[in-house]
């Protein structure tokens, strides 16, 4: 009787949490660690982010990233990625992500551009390709989506920028219409010299409340950077540190959940050229 109880509590959970998982969420334990506050973040993972913020990426590199959500292993998020700049044609990138097990798992390619618009603005778009499998003959859908994002160095150090996902509103499956959800998000950050970057934003999925997150990253030296960061609806901690060495950069982290517990995160991108 209690397995019976341990594997419905499981089943719910699993699929709680994965249908959570078509909201696109953030990638890269450096957002992670701060409360996934990165619509505004220059790194690498706005490859996926913000592909606005991917213009000023100016090295072709390549990276990895994986989260184990409430330390459950079949509730895994692992993603890789590539980003290319081309001159003065722009920043293509490439990211193809898989969430989920053998009985329900949900995939996502993407490829993305980025380009500049002075040294002040830049735009980003996306063409998605969403995969979801349901296992027991429930069978497989694919459906096609974009993203699109802009960035804005309005005053000295201070950032604007928003991202939409899935516009169009795509529709995944026949039974109640469901749909993928739209996500808008729209953010601030401020950087204090080379010393700490404070980012803000907000998160309207048209399914949900709106989430407020906010996240401070501070470097004690150059290599070396300590994160923190807090999410709403629900309030979701997090923390986290990024090392870079050679042409590496590693950065770790972890969220608590106020119910669900903690989630271990780590990315790790290679500067090719």
């Amino acid at each position: 009787m209690p397995h019976k109880i341990l594997l419905g509590i499981y089943f719910f959970l699993s699929v709680f949490i994965l249908a959570a998982q078509k909201d696109n969420v953030p990638i890269g334990a450096r957002s992670t660690a701060m409360g996934n506050a990165s619509v505004t973040l220059t790194d690498f993972w706005s490859v996926h982010n913000n592909q606005a913020c991917m213009a000023y990426y100016n090295k072709i590199a390549a990276g990895v990233y994986y989260e184990n959500r409430f330390l459950i292993k079949d509730l895994g998020l692992e993603c890789i990625s590539v980003i290319v700049p081309v001159k003065k044609a722009g920043v293509f990138g490439l990211n193809y992500s898989n969430f989920g097990y053998k009985l329900y798992n949900e995939s996502k390619v993407g490829l993305a551009y980025a380009m500049k618009f002075g040294q002040r603005i830049s735009v980003g778009v996306q063409l998605d390709y969403i995969y979801t499998h349901i296992g027991e003959n429930y069978g497989n859908k694919g459906v096609v989506t974009f993203e699109a994002g802009l960035r804005a160095k309005i005053y000295k150090n201070l950032v604007l920028a928003v991202h939409i996902f899935n516009p169009i509103e795509i529709k995944i499956a026949d039974y109640a219409k469901e749909r993928v959800p739209l996500i808008f998000k729209i953010g601030l950050s401020y950087s204090f010299a080379d010393k700490a970057v404070l980012a803000t934003e907000v998160e309207k999925d048209n399914n949900f409340n709106p989430i407020f997150k906010t996240g401070l990253e501070y470097r004690i030296t150059k290599p070396i950077y300590l994160r923190i960061g807090i999410a709403t609806n629900p309030t979701v901690y997090s923390f986290g540190a990024g090392f870079e060495f050679y042409r590496f950069k590693l950065d770790i982290s972890a969220s608590r959940h106020p119910v669900l517990g903690f989630s271990p995160q780590a990315s790790l991108v290679y500067d090719i050229h």
